[in-house]
């Protein structure tokens, strides 16, 4: 990368900084036994546990009052961080059906990535048969890149598959 961008010094090459894990759950409002399921299946998946987020703000149209839980989060960083984009690339994405690699629009402006799976059951830690609702999350990849074309040839480097 130094020679394709014409970096002078080697900490000027783009690397990862963190990949925050998030899934929100409109149900939890009714039901918060919900929220548990997903915080063990999250902390299944990334290995760490995550965070228990909650509304910021009263909206009486989705029934929701302030304080109330409504999903969790989980951040990773240094070897957890590795290791999970490492399963997502070779082991979960591989899984998803008709994939034909991730898009190359999803970039931020900023170098910085985010990819929603719609399904949990494609990381091989999450058994088929326990789980009781297919959940989705979301993926967010932060990394030092100024640009998206830093951030993609970041990505694509450590083996991303961009749909072509």
């Amino acid at each position: 990368m130094m020679k394709e961008f014409g970096y002078k010094n080697s900490l000027q090459v783009p690397r990862l900084q963190r990949i925050s894990l998030n899934m929100c759950l409109n149900e939890a409002v009714q039901n918060v036994k919900v929220l548990d399921t997903a915080v063990a299946e999250l902390a299944a998946i990334s290995g760490q546990r995550p965070v228990v987020t909650r509304a910021k703000k009263a909206i009486a149209n989705f029934k929701l009052r302030q304080g109330v839980p409504i999903g969790c989060m989980v951040t990773l960083r240094r070897e957890r961080m590795y290791e999970f984009l490492d399963r997502l690339i070779h082991a979960a994405l591989p899984r998803v059906r008709d994939f034909r690699g991730v898009s190359e629009r999803s970039f931020d402006g900023r170098g910085n990535y985010s990819l929603g799976l719609r399904e949990q059951v494609i990381f091989p830690e999450i058994s088929a048969d326990k789980i009781d609702k297919s959940r989705g999350f979301t993926v967010s990849i932060v990394t030092t890149a100024r640009t998206d074309q830093e951030g993609k040839a970041l990505l694509r480097h450590m083996g991303m598959p961009f749909a072509s």
